[in-house]
């Protein structure tokens, strides 16, 4: 029987790419890349190289060329090297070359978009090397000539919550990754709650985090009725009190409110950070990176400066600007934990939760988080 390949550990092909990065591709042949070297061999059409690192040179150029083009793929190349001439370039003139793609400086660049250019091409590396997976075969018991699943074969759910240990400078941090509808979450001090730059919440039976927590916050009587929109008068009373009622607060502005009914769920706060700015005559919002990871580092800050009994400790934070504000996943985990890492780092007794609502992009944030944790100062 056929081997199966064995599945691609994400954090492993994550962390060897970036190693790949620092060293260049000149030194491909020097570097400890035992992941990559098997993927590149186990590949159903075969290494076209007779040594482990030509193999995984064309592993990676085949990476880069699924990104699909454009200044992702452009930074990609620069990143590693494998753009025209620039093989044999420094670790620092690549990355700066790259930062020009996106024209950024190279320090926002490290810090921002080169986890998620090097996550990408560690994504693509996974989706190559993933075994296809067979459709699983509906079971019809009590049918003679049907065979009938064992245990083994049966289908399992993944895990709604995951711990993920995420190693810092100093000490490592478990961060939880939880994996449905952010009106489930319990026990949480301060939910982070998206927010135009007008603190204008959307109505209650959208899909939104936003909404979901103005939904989940209302109080009702027992025939279902709305008796107070709580939240959603609470944040309009901020904006009347801080004078920005229909006119635009700065981005990255927090504003917090009570629960309301979500207090019942062990729900202290929620964090309204202001990080969509709404296109003049469109139904459109746009979304920077540096404004999540400031709105982070003002709801971080807040957090610490709150006099709550017993004291604000534990946070949760969606995926800012991943929705309609036109961030991939990538971008808003790569500005969302620039915030964080930096408060973490300085030593704060932080207790960190991320929510999103598809098990894939659980999926994704678990491994940018196993992946996180070596240095990468060249």
């Amino acid at each position: 029987m056929p081997v199966t390949p064995r599945p691609p550990d994400h954090g492993s092909v994550l962390a060897e790419v970036r190693r790949v990065r620092r060293a260049g591709l000149l030194r491909l042949r020097e570097l400890e890349t035992p992941e990559l070297i098997r993927i590149a061999r186990e590949l159903p059409s075969g290494p076209t190289s007779s040594t482990d690192s030509g193999a995984v040179e064309r592993l990676l150029r085949t990476a880069v060329s699924a990104v699909g083009g454009g200044s992702l793929q452009e930074a990609a190349e620069f990143t590693l090297g494998l753009a025209q001439g620039t093989r044999d370039w420094p670790a620092s003139s690549r990355r700066r070359r790259a930062a020009q793609v996106y024209g950024v400086s190279v320090e926002r660049f490290r810090k921002h978009h080169e986890l998620m250019v090097l996550g990408q091409i560690a994504e693509r590396i996974v989706d190559i090397a993933a075994p296809p997976r067979q459709p699983p075969s509906a079971p019809a018991l009590g049918r003679p000539g049907v065979e009938v699943p064992t245990s083994a074969d049966r289908l399992t759910l993944p895990p709604a919550h995951r711990t993920v240990p995420v190693r810092l400078a100093h000490r490592t941090v478990r961060v939880t990754v939880h994996v449905h509808s952010v009106d489930l979450l319990r026990d949480i001090d301060v939910v982070v709650s998206p927010s135009n730059t007008y603190f204008s919440l959307p109505a209650a039976y959208k899909s939104s985090v936003a909404a979901t927590l103005r939904r989940a916050g209302a109080r009702r009587d027992a025939s279902g009725g709305l008796v107070e929109d709580q939240v959603h008068d609470e944040l309009a009373a901020w904006a009347s009190r801080h004078g920005a009622p229909g006119r635009q607060a700065l981005p990255g502005t927090v504003a917090a409110t009570s629960p309301g009914a979500l207090g019942a769920q062990g729900i202290r706060r929620i964090y309204h950070v202001a990080v969509a700015v709404p296109r003049p005559g469109t139904n459109d919002y746009d979304v920077q990176p540096a404004d999540v990871t400031r709105g982070v580092a003002r709801a971080l800050t807040l957090l610490a400066e709150e006099k709550a009994d017993p004291p604000l400790t534990s946070i949760c934070l969606p995926l800012l600007g991943a929705g309609r504000g036109g961030l991939s996943p990538l971008e808003s985990f790569s500005a969302l934990w620039a915030a964080v890492e930096a408060e973490l780092v300085r030593g704060a007794a932080l207790d960190v939760h991320f929510v999103v609502r598809r098990h894939a992009r659980g999926d994704l944030v678990q491994r940018l988080l196993a992946g996180l944790g070596g240095t990468d100062g060249a």
